[in-house]
């Protein structure tokens, strides 16, 4: 059975919203991202900007 495509129950996203609010309150926090190198940002950064625009795209 293919996993990946099925949908999340709602207490599942909600678990998901509650989970990112939690890392980046201790990201800010711990200023993790400031010491990462440069090239794990930048990746980080392309991978976000990825999300980013699959999200507007499913609008």
């Amino acid at each position: 059975m293919d996993l990946s495509r099925t949908m999340a129950t709602s207490k599942q996203r909600a678990a998901g919203r509650k989970n990112i609010k939690k890392a980046a309150t201790a990201a800010k926090r711990k200023r993790t991202l400031s010491k990462l190198p440069k090239s794990t940002r930048s990746a980080l950064g392309k991978q976000a900007n990825k999300v980013k625009r699959a999200k507007a795209k499913a609008r």
